[in-house]
């Protein structure tokens, strides 16, 4: 991948963790719970996916992705602990409100995730910015 390409993947990523962020609120607001919460990991994992493939560390895997994000930003105390540990509830709970039978979240549950998630993209996008 050329630096170009590069750029251009990380600027593309980020505006897909924007558009995904805005997809939740959308569902949220028409009370469809476990698609806004897929939504909303969805949106920090294009966001995290952009942070790094910037810092040239590529991933196969949304475990792979959680962990490397972990390693190289959060135990670096470059991002507080919180923000991983946001990434891996909002996996599990994607994959608890996709896949699970008979299963769902609700207004109380999910509408104190876009604050935070809203913040973590934002940081990465200054993180982001610093490495350009």
């Amino acid at each position: 991948m050329t630096f170009e390409d590069k750029i251009a993947y990380v600027k593309y990523r980020i505006e897909s963790s924007h558009r995904t962020f805005d997809a939740a609120k959308v569902l949220a607001e028409n009370e469809f719970w476990n698609s806004a919460v897929n939504r909303l990991y969805y949106s920090i994992y294009y966001a995290v996916n952009a942070l790094l493939v910037l810092n040239e560390i590529y991933t196969k895997s949304h475990a792979a992705t959680k962990s490397q994000f972990s390693l190289h930003f959060v135990k670096t105390g470059k991002f507080d602990k919180k923000y991983g540990k946001l990434l891996s509830e909002l996996f599990d709970w994607r994959q608890k409100g996709d896949y699970e039978n008979i299963f769902d979240y609700d207004k109380e549950s999910v509408q104190p995730l876009f604050n935070p998630v809203n913040d973590m993209i934002r940081l990465i996008e200054e993180e982001i910015k610093k490495g350009l």
